[in-house]
């Protein structure tokens, strides 16, 4: 297991000098990151991370909405493996029939980035544990519905935030989890309030225990009222010093 940073967290100072910041979290000491937005910064993302030695395991893009062979083209340049649908509103996850169709959709995505070499994933908000479909969240019925290829990054954040408890969820799903978002705060939608690792209610370290085939724990902010630099620091730290799998980091 390594650890990676979700750009998104960074979205600002990117905007303002994309070069820099890469430069910044290499010296912070992160090795791999986990793009998001992609095909619209393929070129100069991928000299900025050549540059400072780093890699891009996975990536997140709209496959359900935008081209997607011009998202897994793209991936390939960056050497991006997985590429992982962000975000669907709440709206989808409110019936089966709905569920199935995203499902179906999705295994329809996974077949063509298998033509890349690129495997596809999905990552959760809230919005999919509060939903529940045949006395079970959503996120399990919906998992039960992907192609076996398919994964799993599981944000363990919104998980709590959306009333479940992380390490039961990562246990249901299992294998399928291969990624994880690694977030902090005092469990609710005010992403403001979200904290290193270490620093809030979240219990990181059993959570990452909890995924057993874990790849990849990517650290992330949504949003954060003190210096963002400092707070992603902070968390490798913690990771690095706290988790039995920081040696591999």
């Amino acid at each position: 297991m390594s650890y990676s940073l979700q750009l998104y967290t960074l979205r600002n100072a990117i905007q303002e000098d994309l070069p820099g910041t890469i430069g910044k979290v290499a010296e912070i000491g992160f090795t791999q990151v986990e793009p998001y937005n992609f095909v619209a910064t393929a070129k100069e993302l991928g000299a900025a991370l050549k540059e400072n030695g780093l890699t891009a395991p996975s990536g997140h893009a709209p496959l359900l909405s935008q081209d997607q062979d011009e998202i897994f083209a793209a991936a390939k340049e960056l050497g991006i493996t997985t590429v992982i649908d962000p975000y669907l509103p709440a709206e989808h996850w409110q019936d089966a029939k709905t569920i199935q169709d995203t499902a179906a959709k999705l295994n329809e995505a996974a077949k063509k980035g298998a033509e890349y070499g690129i495997r596809v994933g999905y990552h959760n908000h809230a919005w999919e544990l509060e939903s529940t479909i045949e006395g079970r969240t959503a996120l399990e019925y919906f998992a039960d519905l992907l192609d076996p290829e398919l994964v799993l990054e599981v944000d363990t954040y919104w998980v709590a935030v959306g009333g479940q408890d992380p390490v039961d969820i990562l246990t249901k799903l299992g294998d399928r989890v291969k990624l994880i978002h690694i977030k902090d705060g005092p469990l609710n939608t005010d992403t403001k309030a979200q904290q290193p690792a270490g620093q809030g209610k979240v219990p990181v370290l059993d959570v990452i225990a909890a995924a057993k085939s874990l790849e990849v724990g990517v650290v992330e902010f949504d949003d954060y009222s003190g210096d963002i630099f400092e707070g992603i620091a902070e968390s490798l730290t913690f990771l690095k010093n706290n988790a039995a799998e920081g040696a591999n980091a």
